[in-house]
């Protein structure tokens, strides 16, 4: 990915850079350095302050704490698609031991699993990964306080447990998977588990003084998988390009819109956390604009990712601060300034290469009830079902080969649809998850469930 400063207008650089800027002042942090990505591409880099001397560029790097966690859960979604785990096992099935089995490797993901949210003992973040060396360390003897899957509880050792997982079913370390796995298919050549020069170091500023503090670098041992590594604004735009295409050298665009998915609900008492988490993401309302991503911290770093995904735009935002500038606010502005002063310009319409005409046929208006929605068939293969007019249940579906679609998104997602034919081959009725959708509204040739009254339609007299 090459970055390329004249794909904005000027205007937008400006008002980027200004947005960094102002974080970075009123944030009073060391450095803020920030990219933003639109179309795959990383289009804009700014920075602010000083860094060793010398303006931070995309290759400098930081620590991003949490979205390391991002990169984890893409290792164990690896492991699911490869047919090695399912995600509703109990983690029992495939690394016993722990004392937490019973949690199913989903609840970890979406930090549903009940676990605690930090480990035992001294802070981990600053103090050494050999405090910790085992996953009983990691979880201690009050490893969950909440029962699996009843709430959303961010976890931090259960990222370690998930480090742990790969590691057992892999026979490698997790830094070692990490980087043939992900690293080094999508030229993240610059994010790694230690520093690598050039990179920022990491700084405490005193809350009422204009003075700064060193913090430690620690190693977090197998606290690693929860916020170890170290990147850059550079790679970082190159992995928010992933999240939102995909690369089949690494995860498929369907795997990644499970991962964008919401599977828990935030803690209504966190709003940092967003309205919800996906598989590895954190999900987001804000100005309107759904929006995915990660937040990271560590003491003397800060960081945040976030993608629009409607708008193809994505920002990365870094740090050098423990506290300060609320990166992931930042995060979203530079999504919404993209997004607002160069809206996003459709891809051209274009009709399907082949005409099936048994599925050409699905196409038109349908009535669940008395409820109307439109299936159209979409030039990427797709059936898109959605109301009339108004809000309601709407889902696509792909095809599976044998007559039948499967539901992407959604009420419907997961759920079948079939084409219920009469013996003449023309078409009954769709049935969507057993709702039965007809071409009227309860069509009295049609086989609607509980049947139609055979007085019809008829009005009060």
């Amino acid at each position: 990915m090459t970055t390329s400063q004249d794909e904005l207008l000027p205007g937008t650089r400006r008002a980027l850079l200004r947005r960094v800027a102002v974080a970075q002042a009123e944030g009073r942090a060391p450095s803020v350095v920030a990219a933003v990505v639109r179309g795959g591409r990383a289009v804009w880099h700014g920075a602010r302050s000083m860094v060793d001397g010398q303006v931070p560029d995309e290759r400098v790097q930081y620590r991003i704490g949490s979205i390391t966690k991002t990169l984890t859960a893409v290792l164990v979604l690896r492991l699911r698609d490869e047919g090695v785990l399912d995600l509703g096992d109990p983690l029992e099935k495939h690394l016993p031991g722990t004392g937490v089995g019973e949690v199913t490797i989903a609840e970890l993901l979406a930090h549903s699993g009940g676990l605690a949210a930090e480990t035992p003992g001294p802070w981990w973040e600053r103090t050494p990964g050999a405090l910790r060396p085992g996953l009983g360390d990691v979880l201690g003897e009050r490893a969950a306080p909440h029962r699996a899957g009843r709430r959303h509880h961010y976890s931090n050792p259960g990222y370690a447990v998930l480090g742990a997982l790969v590691e057992e079913l892999r026979g490698a370390s997790w830094e070692e998977v990490l980087r043939r796995e992900v690293l080094e298919p999508l030229a993240l050549d610059r994010t790694s588990v230690r520093a690598q020069s050039p990179a920022a170091g990491g700084w405490a500023v005193h809350p009422w003084a204009d003075v700064m503090m060193a913090e430690p670098t620690e190693d977090y041992g197998p606290m690693a998988p929860a916020g170890q590594l170290w990147s850059t604004t550079g790679d970082l735009a190159r992995f928010a390009a992933f999240l939102v295409r995909g690369d089949d050298r690494v995860l498929s665009e369907e795997s990644l819109r499970e991962m964008r998915t919401a599977s828990a609900p935030s803690e209504t008492a966190d709003l940092a956390v967003g309205v919800g988490y996906g598989l590895g993401l954190q999900i987001q309302h804000q100005d309107g604009r759904l929006l995915v991503g990660h937040s990271g911290s560590v003491p003397g770093f800060l960081a945040n990712l976030t993608i629009g995904v409607a708008d193809d735009v994505a920002a990365v935002v870094l740090a050098n601060c423990t506290s300060g500038p609320m990166l992931s606010q930042v995060g979203a502005d530079l999504v919404r300034i993209v997004a607002e002063a160069e809206p996003r310009i459709p891809e051209p319409w274009r009709p399907l290469t082949e005409v099936d005409r048994s599925v050409l046929e699905l196409a038109g208006p349908w009535y669940w009830g008395t409820s109307a929605s439109v299936l159209r068939v979409t030039a990427d293969g797709l059936l898109s079902l959605a109301p009339l007019s108004g809000g309601g249940r709407r889902s696509r579906f792909r095809r599976n080969g044998d007559g039948t679609w499967t539901g992407l998104e959604g009420y419907f997602a997961g759920e079948p649809l079939r084409a219920v034919r009469r013996p003449d081959g023309t078409v009954d009725h769709l049935d969507v998850g057993s709702f039965v959708f007809t071409r009227e509204p309860y069509d009295e040739t049609a086989a609607v469930p509980g049947g139609v009254d055979p007085e019809g339609w008829r009005g009060i007299g």
